[in-house]
């Protein structure tokens, strides 16, 4: 059976099946039988979003929303697969990303320029297009009234210009999407985990990411709800690791700036792996160096691209 959280408080996780297990989270929140699904992983995810729903005795007509944090095809691939498949939903996403989702072939050809065709096509199929009749364009402040339960949506930029955090009012958890980082459960120590920035291409902007964490720790949430990978508590001592962190890449892509080209790209994803490899050790992480590398492959390789992106762009 897939991954499947239950937090007890209307709000369910389940494994989107995206490239690795406990990769991508797809959450879930439940008010009087009514469904929103928050992020959709994949074309892969569809059946696992439908046995989810079987598990909590709800069918397809069941899903009011579908709400996405951002348009990057880890979050938003499936978007177009679940429409199909949810008659009653509707589409909450960013106005910057809406046009995107309803005619994708700008998106798919961003993906294909970073990731390759061939990968493109293994990892996310055909990125299906949706009626721009079933798009919610939430601006800043936009709220969805789950059968009463209300999910406040936030302008939240750094990540991307395109991504929103949902504050759901009945707990004071926070949908982070990943503006709050990225927290693989593989690094729990005692129950503690471990969180570390995402700074992947091409819209990463540090000052905007440090502006939208505080915003989002100036709720003071009981719990944040990460993309990558599902809940966290603790979350003030975890807004500082994120903020000194996220401080330590713009220092290290900062030290790269005078280079160029491959010398540039190599310096800087070897100073975030050293980095990362020494905050987990500090953390009390005792996994082998060699399964670590495994896990962050993608992301050390999509951070350095973020940050290099950055300095190009400041000049």
């Amino acid at each position: 059976m897939f991954d499947w959280r239950d937090y007890c408080n209307g709000i369910y996780a389940f494994d989107a099946g995206y490239v690795r297990p406990i990769l991508a989270a797809i959450h879930v929140v439940v008010e009087s039988g009514r469904v929103a699904l928050i992020d959709t992983g994949s074309n892969d995810a569809l059946p696992n979003a439908m046995a989810a729903l079987e598990r909590l005795g709800l069918d397809v007509a069941a899903v009011d929303y579908v709400i996405l944090t951002h348009i990057h095809l880890d979050h938003a691939g499936g978007a177009g697969s679940m429409m199909a498949a949810f008659p009653n939903a509707k589409l909450v996403v960013h106005p910057r990303g809406a046009r995107h989702m309803a005619e994708p072939s700008k998106l798919v050809a961003g993906v294909t320029a970073v990731y390759g065709a061939e990968y493109v096509k293994r990892i996310y199929g055909e990125i299906l297009p949706i009626p721009a009749e079933r798009i919610i364009e939430a601006a800043d402040g936009f709220t969805v009234s789950l059968a009463g339960r209300e999910l406040l949506c936030l302008d939240t930029p750094g990540h991307a210009r395109h991504h929103i955090c949902i504050v759901d009012k009945t707990t004071g958890g926070i949908f982070t999407g990943d503006m709050f980082g990225l927290s693989y459960r593989e690094h729990d120590v005692d129950s503690r985990p471990f969180i570390f920035p995402t700074t992947t291409p091409t819209q990463f902007e540090p000052e905007e990411m440090r502006a939208s964490i505080n915003r989002l720790l100036s709720f003071k949430p009981e719990a944040m709800y990460l993309t990558h990978y599902s809940r966290v508590g603790d979350v003030p001592a975890l807004g500082r690791d994120l903020l000194r962190r996220l401080d330590a890449l713009v220092a290290i892509a900062e030290s790269a700036s005078q280079l160029s080209g491959t010398v540039r790209h190599e310096q800087i994803k070897a100073e975030i792996t050293r980095y990362l490899l020494a905050e987990l050790k500090a953390h009390g992480c005792n996994l082998a160096e060699a399964v670590v590398l495994d896990i962050w492959a993608t992301d050390l390789e999509l951070n350095a691209q973020g940050l290099e992106v950055w300095l190009d762009s400041r000049d």
